[in-house]
């Protein structure tokens, strides 16, 4: 039986959003201002983004992001859709 699983291939900040590419082609966005800590970045901190294959990490910022969580409209702090 063979799974198959879409991963992430890049992450980056464009006009109050965060865009993700995954690898099939899909986009997925979510604005900064949902979540706190994100809408206290500035450009260069919310474009320094660290992709794993579980989900986002801002180093400057301190904050983590998981792929299942944006999936189910967390986008952290406790703010959802």
């Amino acid at each position: 039986m063979s799974t198959l699983v879409d991963t992430a291939k890049k992450a980056f900040y464009r006009d109050g959003h965060i865009l993700i590419e995954m690898d099939s082609g899909v986009e997925i966005r979510f604005p900064v201002n949902r979540n706190p800590r994100l809408a206290k970045g500035t450009p260069a901190q919310l474009n320094n983004i660290e992709v794993s294959p579980f989900g986002l990490h801002w180093p400057d910022l301190d904050e983590d992001l998981s792929f299942r969580g944006l999936f189910e409209g967390d986008f952290g702090q406790g703010k959802k859709g």
